[in-house]
């Protein structure tokens, strides 16, 4: 049954496994892509599958079918969250395609089948920016991943990712700066009606100031 199966996955088992690679393993400190970015993440990804739930009830489930069975949808997001960036252990660059194979590479001792590890490693390449999320839980996913394009924190994270590149060896000016940020933010859309609900309206906002 979908219930027995549940029991088997051992999500915080490898949430725990995920979180001990942010902490320990990345390439190198990272001021964003870090510990602290993936539980924004893992909490970004719930509400909006929540919220999402809800408009599905209230407009007689048309539109959710991939967030059922529940308990065994929101355990998928929530582990495509915690191991989405664990990639930038291995690299920097194309670090999502790293992250799917070390999910690929672990969840089976949490008991995770293959076809979910699949759909974890599928969300996961979603991500990847321009972001191509091809079904309901990847729409989340993505949605969650950029949830700051909206928010009042938005240019506060922006100096933390700047500051990450610099790291890396890619300075910019202001000017170039603040221009690839508004680029990004306008070549932005979310997918979910939830994100756009709750985030789209302060993401014009960040826009103009931009």
């Amino acid at each position: 049954s979908i219930v027995t199966s549940m029991k088997k996955l051992d999500y915080e088992g490898a949430k725990k496994h995920a979180f001990s690679i942010l902490k320990t393993k990345l390439v190198r400190d990272l001021d964003y892509h870090n510990l602290d970015h993936t539980q924004d993440m893992v909490e970004s990804a719930v509400r909006i599958y929540f919220q999402e739930i809800q408009n599905a009830v209230e407009s007689t489930f048309s539109n959710c079918k991939e967030l059922f069975p529940f308990e065994e949808s929101l355990l998928l997001l929530k582990t495509g969250a915690a191991y989405h960036d664990t990639g930038f252990s291995v690299r920097y660059k194309e670090n999502e395609q790293a992250g799917a194979g070390i999910a690929k590479g672990s969840l089976a001792r949490y008991g995770y089948k293959k076809k979910q590890i699949e759909n974890i490693a599928e969300m996961i390449m979603a991500t990847q920016l321009p972001q191509n999320p091809k079904t309901k839980l990847e729409e989340i996913l993505c949605d969650a991943d950029l949830d700051n394009f909206g928010r009042d924190d938005f240019f506060d994270k922006g100096k933390l990712i700047r500051k990450e590149l610099e790291g890396q060896g890619i300075k910019m000016s202001d000017k170039d700066w603040y221009n690839g940020t508004l680029k990004l933010l306008e070549n932005h859309s979310y997918f979910t009606e939830s994100a756009k609900k709750l985030r789209q309206e302060k993401k014009e906002e960040n826009i103009k100031k931009t």
